[in-house]
């Protein structure tokens, strides 16, 4: 019975494995940017940056982290998980990470912020969200 229990308890590893148990934070291949957001850049400095702190702080922490990673305490609560942005910053353009803030992310937890933030906030937002690692 024991080596029984044992071979079951083996193959629902192994078939939770071949399920894809990684990380539901890997940045697969992103949406393309619609035409109205298409090709925007930041209009803002990197300083910038240091009023982006705060915008986020304010607006983004409590779900993405205080780094980023998308391990806020509200985050731990949703499906799916809220993106590691230090990860997501890296392969999106400024267009992608505005865009995304802007008008949120249909199928998640992440809201459109146009209306709640202005453009400059949501700008600001983005030059903090480059500085995450």
């Amino acid at each position: 019975m024991k080596k029984v229990l044992f071979v079951v308890l083996i193959l629902g590893a192994i078939a939770l494995a071949a399920c894809g148990g990684g990380s539901s934070n890997a940045v697969a291949t992103l949406a393309p940017v619609p035409a109205e957001f298409a090709g925007q850049t930041n209009p803002l400095g990197a300083d910038a940056a240091t009023a982006g702190a705060e915008v986020f702080k304010t607006n983004c922490e409590a779900c993405h982290g205080s780094l980023g990673k998308g391990d806020g305490p509200a985050g731990a609560a949703l499906d799916p998980a809220p993106k590691d942005l230090s990860v997501l910053q890296t392969t999106a353009g400024d267009d992608y990470l505005y865009w995304r803030i802007n008008t949120g992310k249909e199928g998640t937890s992440m809201v459109a912020w146009k209306g709640v933030l202005t453009d400059e906030q949501i700008w600001q937002a983005v030059a903090f969200i480059r500085t995450l690692k």
